[in-house]
């Protein structure tokens, strides 16, 4: 798909659909122009309550003959005064699903005429990744992205800042949305290569040899069980100072879970191929901060491996040495990926990072607690956590910090080991996920967000496909860019 600026007129557009933008309280300039030209026909629907200018409304207008175009989509912006990145993401997002849903050449988005420029980032980044949906495997695809599209009032910084924003948010989601026999730890490596090679990234990959040299040894065993050897994936973009500590992002790579010996129930096994969001988001987070060239260092790791289950799997009961020295005691074999987050947060503290995020599809609880389309934030240093929920506020992504009582860390103490790998009970079990998690990042400034819920809808949004969303890469975009100017 060609993703091009204009600054023509709305009037010298020629295309198949021009896409204009309205508010609750109001046409916007845009959008006044166009109904000026096709006889007012967006003001009788507005008087007549067809179009209400809602966030994510989208009214479709056939337009009068010997118009240059063929339809008009009239997208809802909701309140002005409510108007941030979110909206502006959503809203460009949901015209691009119904762009997509049609044989479309050529479509023109004149959304208004005075948004600022991270708005426009933000609104190109949704209209570039809604385009593509879950049907990667179908013959007759539901979604087929346009030929061109045409933006509006976009300076060439804002227009190459969003399509590489949409691009990387598009690789999380073409990830995550492909299949456990196609995504694998191997070729998840292969595709992080593919990343690092057209960004001029720095890659390492940990085979199995290599992970038992590293004494990777919670990891390992959770790999145990397939057939498929695990991976570690370290890519490095240096684009602050030389010698600055990075910031490090550490990313659940399980490319399918079957829970294990703890087996689970069919229903709860079919969306488990998407259990890799995590390493997903930190490896489309640094394909983007590298196209942005953000000036900050900052290295993306990836746990990867299958939970599995065969005549080696790892039993209920077993003790695992960790990287750390620390050893686990397993008491559900589908608590495994606080085990290779483990061992992959220890190799993340050789990197002397100044700090971590780690991101993870890890307990159902944060679902209950959260619902589906906002991520838990736990942490060891509050100050740092409130840097990850400020990035968060900036783009609109929901995240809600939960508290990490000392009292929670009890529960994951052992009596025959350091710790064991969940709680006393299923009450608290976002929590005392994390709190194991804690024990493998020492000192170093940490906040780990549990993205079980908003990384996969089940069901279809009016911005985005069912499947894979992309959440949080846009979170991390901005919090790099926040590292960057302190």
């Amino acid at each position: 798909m060609k993703v091009t600026g204009t600054e023509h007129k709305i009037s010298d557009f020629s295309g198949d659909v021009l896409v204009v933008g309205t508010y609750e309280d109001g046409l916007s300039p845009p959008a006044n122009q166009l109904d000026n030209q096709i006889g007012g026909s967006i003001t009788r629907l507005v008087e007549s309550s067809d179009i209400t200018g809602k966030a994510n409304e989208v009214t479709t207008i056939l337009a009068p003959g010997g118009f240059a175009v063929t339809r008009i989509y009239v997208i809802g912006l909701g309140k002005k005064e409510d108007l941030n990145q979110q909206r502006a993401y959503e809203a460009a997002a949901t015209a691009a699903v119904s762009l997509s849903a049609k044989k479309v050449e050529k479509a023109a988005f004149y959304l208004d005429d005075f948004w600022p420029s991270e708005l426009m980032e933000q609104a190109i980044a949704g209209a570039v990744s809604a385009v593509n949906g879950q049907d990667i495997y179908r013959k007759e695809k539901k979604q087929t992205p346009p030929s061109e599209i045409v933006w509006n009032g976009a300076t060439p910084e804002v227009l190459e800042h969003g399509i590489a924003l949409g691009n990387a948010i598009s690789l999380t989601r073409s990830l995550v949305n492909r299949c456990a026999n196609d995504i694998y730890p191997a070729t998840f490596a292969e595709e992080a290569a593919v990343v690092a090679e057209n960004h001029d990234l720095n890659i390492e990959v940990w085979d199995k040899a290599k992970l038992t040299e590293e004494n990777c040894g919670s990891l390992l065993a959770v790999a145990r069980g397939s057939v498929k050897d695990p991976r570690l994936v370290i890519v490095r973009y240096n684009g602050g100072k030389k010698g600055e500590p990075p910031l490090a992002l550490v990313g659940k790579g399980v490319t399918f879970d079957s829970g294990g010996l703890s087996l689970k129930p069919s229903d709860g096994m079919i969306t488990m191929k998407a259990d890799m969001a995590g390493a997903a988001t930190v490896l489309g987070a640094i394909k983007a901060i590298s196209a942005l060239k953000i000036p900050v260092n900052v290295v993306a790791l990836c746990g990867l491996v299958e939970n599995m289950v065969s005549g080696d799997s790892y039993k209920l009961g077993d003790i695992l040495h960790s990287r750390s020295g620390k050893t686990i005691e397993v008491l559900n074999t589908d608590a495994e990926g606080r085990l290779v987050l483990a061992d992959v947060l220890n190799v993340a503290l050789d990197e002397k990072p100044m700090a971590i995020v780690d991101l993870a599809t890890l307990t159902g609880a944060c679902v209950v607690a959260l619902g589906m389309d906002t991520a838990g934030l736990m942490t060891n240093e509050p100050d740092w956590c409130h840097e990850v929920e400020q990035a968060a506020l900036t783009t609109g992504e929901k995240m809600w910090q939960l508290p990490m009582y000392p009292e929670f860390g009890e529960q994951v103490k052992s009596q025959i080991a350091d710790v064991k790998n969940v709680g006393d009970g299923r009450w608290g079990g976002a929590i005392t996920a994390a709190k194991f998690l804690e024990e493998f990042v020492d000192e170093t400034p940490w906040t780990h967000i549990d993205i079980a819920g908003p990384s996969f809808a089940e069901k279809p949004k009016p911005y985005c496909g069912g499947g894979a969303t992309g959440f949080a890469v846009r979170t991390l975009v901005e919090l790099a860019r926040r590292q960057a100017t302190r």
